[in-house]
């Protein structure tokens, strides 16, 4: 009865109308980035910090992350204004196919923090019960690979079961660290301030090209993306005074060995391993949203059961004990990033990109690539990420404005 273009549109409206009921509530996205902030990462995170003694080491917390977190907001509200994922926004400053460059970048950055997390993971939890590094890989990979099976959308009910018991494992183990008052260890000089401050920042900066591929399905996307920022934010600053306090309180730098000092026993195990879940479930989800931008016909959820594969091999096969290279590279790459697309939807207000290549963006980007490389051998208060953010919004509306004279 219909001809084929009212059938496609019926079918479109039909399916929009399908999709619109399944978008996230302001509560899913805060339980989904409360998981991401209770990480095995973010307390060894902690731990490095404690040189600097709990009252510079808490302070240096709290200014990394209302700096990475202020960055993660207005990253995810382009995402959740224009319904589209992390990868996609970064299209409509750097070009059709200039955007391609961070898509395939941020998948490589994906599987790496896939890996790394489930050997952490693996690593601490066989510290607890020793039955083999690659036995906890296999597990912690084959739930991560359930929580991506059940789908975002679906997840409601089993995240609100999961972070309930985190958070009540967690409020355990602060207790426990921290209820033994007094004693502690006299802050050292082997960290600056500045590092200590970066240091704080690179975590949240890490969620920067991922949290649009959750606000983008959000019923209300300002309001959970604020949330989001601000559940994290105190989140992972929790987890942060966890990992310094522990290491202060009880001279240990092991996530393992904190929790066996700890007493917590199965219950450390708990909390390594589902916090382990619940954070890379989010990069290897993100890893297949990312890569559906290289192609039609790519499907995320295959390719992000694909990734944790590859990141149990990687986790078995390989030692991940030093990252510090690899947070820098994703500092270097992804500040610079953000901050053009921050100059774009924010301060210029642009139209969305027309062209396969953006040349002039994307020298721009090369520049605070090159800029934040160069700080990272600056010690500066407030870090590095900051201050090239900042040059590299400066540098690219002068380079808009001169391009704008010139036509």
């Amino acid at each position: 009865r219909y001809p084929d273009l009212q059938i496609h549109r019926i079918i479109k409206e039909t399916l929009r109308g399908k999709m619109t009921e399944k978008r996230t509530s302001v509560f899913e996205n805060g339980l989904i980035w409360f998981g991401a902030g209770v990480s095995i990462a973010e307390i060894l995170t902690g731990t490095y910090l404690a040189d600097l003694g709990f009252g510079k080491g808490l302070l240096a917390i709290i200014v990394g992350h209302i700096i990475g977190c202020t960055m993660l907001f207005l990253s995810g509200l382009i995402g959740g204004k224009v319904r589209r994922s992390a990868m996609e926004t970064a299209k409509m400053s750097f070009g059709s196919k200039g955007g391609l460059l961070f898509s395939a970048l941020n998948v490589i950055q994906l599987v790496g923090w896939t890996a790394i997390m489930i050997y952490d993971g693996a690593l601490a939890a066989d510290g607890i019960l020793g039955v083999g590094n690659w036995v906890w890989c296999l597990l912690i990979g084959g739930l991560i690979i359930v929580w991506i099976l059940i789908g975002i959308e679906n997840l409601g009910k089993v995240n609100t079961v999961a972070m309930a018991a985190l958070f009540i494992l967690t409020i355990l183990l602060s207790f426990v660290i921290f209820g033994h008052g007094g004693a502690s260890v006299a802050g050292g000089e082997d960290m600056t301030f500045g590092a200590a401050v970066e240091l704080s920042v690179a975590m949240p900066l890490s969620w920067l090209p991922l949290i649009s591929d959750y606000t983008r399905e959000a019923e209300k996307p300002v309001q959970a993306t604020a949330v989001s920022a601000v559940v994290y934010g105190l989140v992972s600053c929790w987890m942060d005074v966890i990992g310094m306090g522990a290491a202060i309180f009880t001279g240990e730098s092991d996530i393992a060995q904190i929790m066996v000092k700890a007493g917590l026993g199965i219950a450390g195990l708990l909390i390594i391993v589902f916090s382990t879940v619940t954070t890379t479930f989010l990069d290897a989800y993100s890893a297949g949203i990312s890569s559906e931008s290289l192609g039609e016909k790519i499907h995320g959820k295959w390719v992000a059961v694909v990734v944790t594969v590859i990141g149990i091999a990687g986790a078995i096969l390989f030692p991940m004990d030093d990252i510090t290279d690899f947070l820098y590279f994703i500092g270097s790459v992804f500040a610079p990033m953000i901050a053009i697309q921050i100059a774009d939807f924010f301060i210029l207000k642009k139209a969305e990109s027309k062209r396969a290549f953006e040349w002039k963006t994307l020298v721009v980007w090369l520049l605070g690539f090159v800029i934040y490389r160069w700080l990272m051998n600056v010690d500066m208060v407030v870090g590095n990420t900051l201050p090239d953010m900042v040059v590299t919004i400066v540098l690219y509306v002068v380079a808009e404005k001169l391009a704008g004279e010139k036509k």
